[in-house]
């Protein structure tokens, strides 16, 4: 079976609000050629301007000219407006819908479910993860459409006017797309990954650092119980600083290839010329001198792109991590207990699923008896407690309150029984 792309599972959570996705795509891509449109008036400008040299006043043609640009650079960003308003509203509601999935998912999992996972964890996935969705969709979708479309808009006008200026001009285009590889692919997209888990970490480390500080200050163990979120700190400021490294030399050689598209038509300029200067090149250089900027923030654009799609696919299986957890087994026929006795039978328990916390425990406490849980710290005294409460479920054995199965007995239900 194959595998539903990100961008098809975003859209079934946007639901009829999709159609406006589709058309912010339209939108931006059209404003993009648009955009591209005042750059021909200031061409002819420079060719009014040359033609009318040394009697300036005879190019009478510059204020209708000017004019023309500026409405069509304001309709260009009256189009992108309307393009974002499109992506926004079906951004908003995939992030409605997102978080919704996931808190109504968190409702059937296990009560301990938030205490293993890590609360920390789940605000960032409820919180960020579906934010990086939203964003993805209402600015970085639209504008990766911006971005294909700018290209194919700039490669028509580069080799319209002067097709040898034209190709001096993409050469440092295929230079940087080359640098731009050794920078994206599957080594960046597990350097990102990487990156989630440690900032994840970090952030689940804080919220229980912050919530255990009255108990930290109570008993004196500052120094002991900051290790843990320090070793946090630590795994991702070691992340950081590695990538960093990785991408400093290509960074460094990207950079210069996207801003050195001007010595290429300098030394095209001068190769060009050796027979003299005419008006009519000396308009086509002025041309691409001041078009050729626009190359290097498509190509910043086209980057980040890849690396704008690593994001949602590293936000979407964070959210996968909740929605993919078993809820709990609801019985079609629910027993209800007789008494307030406890019974366990062969109780195992593991919270990863390897190491087991109890193993093989039996007991039977009887309605109005009194038991004490006594043992060392982390000997599952409270893991014994909270599977009586159905917080978690057990590996095998048997959990009866009141002679029934925990397992099938209502939640409701067992929750009064347990208080």
């Amino acid at each position: 079976m194959k595998k539903q792309s990100d961008l098809s599972r975003l859209m079934g959570y946007a639901g009829n609000y999709r159609y406006f996705t589709y058309a912010s795509w339209v939108l931006s891509a059209v404003s993009a050629l648009v955009a591209l449109v005042p750059f021909v008036y200031i061409w002819k400008i420079l060719q009014d301007v040359l033609n009318a040299a040394p009697n300036y006043a005879q190019a009478v043609n510059i204020p209708h000219y000017g004019w023309m640009a500026v409405l069509f650079a304001v309709l260009s960003y009256l189009i992108y407006i309307a393009a974002l308003m499109c992506s926004h509203l079906s951004a908003f509601r995939v992030a409605t819908n997102l978080r919704l999935a996931v808190s109504e998912h968190l409702a059937v999992l296990p009560l301990g479910f938030a205490e293993t996972f890590g609360s920390g964890k789940l605000r960032k996935i409820i919180h960020e993860s579906t934010g990086s969705a939203e964003t993805y969709l209402a600015h970085q979708l639209p504008d990766q459409y911006n971005a294909i479309a700018t290209p194919v808009g700039l490669l028509v006008l580069l080799l319209a006017f002067d097709w040898r200026l034209g190709l001096l001009s993409l050469a440092p285009v295929v230079l940087a797309f080359l640098i731009m590889a050794t920078m994206t692919g599957k080594r960046m997209a597990e350097k990102m990954r990487q990156y989630g888990n440690a900032l994840e970490a970090m952030s689940n480390e804080a919220v229980e650092y912050v919530r255990g500080i009255p108990v930290v200050k109570t008993f004196g163990q500052s120094v002991f119980s900051f290790k843990k979120f320090k070793a946090a700190i630590d795994e991702y400021e070691k992340w950081v600083v590695s990538y960093t490294k990785d991408l400093r030399l290509p960074m460094m050689f990207y950079t210069a290839a996207v801003n050195g598209v001007f010595a290429f038509l300098i030394a095209g300029g001068l190769l060009f010329t050796t027979h003299g200067v005419t008006p009519e090149f000396l308009l086509n250089l002025l041309f691409y001198i001041i078009i050729t900027p626009v190359i290097s923030l498509t190509l910043t654009r086209m980057m980040y792109m890849s690396e704008n799609k690593m994001v949602v696919a590293d936000a979407l299986a964070r959210i996968d991590s909740v929605l993919e957890t078993a809820p709990m087994q609801v019985q079609a026929v629910p027993q209800y207990p007789k008494d307030s006795s406890v019974t366990l039978r062969d109780v195992h328990f593991s919270y990863d699923g390897k190491t087991e916390v109890i193993k093989g425990v039996s007991l039977e406490i009887q309605p109005g008896q009194t038991v004490a849980f006594v043992g060392p710290s982390g000997g599952g005294k409270s893991t014994l407690a909270n599977l009586v409460c159905r917080f978690f479920d057990v590996q095998s054995g048997s959990v009866r309150v009141g002679g029934a199965d925990v397992r099938d007995i209502p939640k409701e239900e067992l929750m009064d029984t347990i208080s």
